[in-house]
């Protein structure tokens, strides 16, 4: 589950724990919105850890130097495009 789904997960807990008034037979909609939120905060969590010790900082690399000469042969031969 990534960020996004971590937030809705977040959000329709908080829906379900504050702005219903629904009563269902058997299922306490708070407690479940509740559970909904805790769920959400957790994975937002683990998926920051995570991102954060994925993330590797990569030094630029040099530039290229091309020298034509350097692909030259020593008998003129240039890989036959021309002399």
């Amino acid at each position: 589950m990534g960020l996004g789904g971590c937030i809705i997960l977040i959000a329709v807990g908080a829906i379900l724990t504050f702005a219903t008034d629904w009563d269902m037979e058997g299922v306490n909609l708070d407690l479940v919105g509740v559970i909904f939120m805790i769920v959400g905060l957790i994975g937002v969590t683990v998926f920051s850890s995570i991102y954060r010790r994925r993330r590797v900082v990569v030094p630029p690399s040099a530039g290229v130097v091309d020298d034509p000469a350097a692909h030259q042969r020593r008998d003129g031969y240039n890989g036959g495009y021309g002399v």
